[in-house]
């Protein structure tokens, strides 16, 4: 992990543009016009375990955490 914390990271060609990672991580991905992710920055250690379910939320398997 570097000094700012973990990266996100979408797999495009995975991505259906649900938004439910949207809606469990607000605080780092936003909606696009077409509802494709937008991620805000990388995420600190206190936002970690909200990533990580947000990750394993996602119906197609295009959110990664690095």
């Amino acid at each position: 992990m570097n000094a700012e914390g973990k990266a996100l990271k979408v797999d495009w060609p995975r991505c259906e543009g649900r938004g439910l990672c949207a809606e469990l991580l607000p605080e780092r991905i936003l909606l696009d016009e077409w509802g494709y992710p937008v991620i805000l920055g990388p995420v600190p250690a206190e936002e970690q375990i909200l990533a990580r379910e947000a990750v394993r939320a996602c119906p197609r398997r295009a959110l990664h955490l690095f």
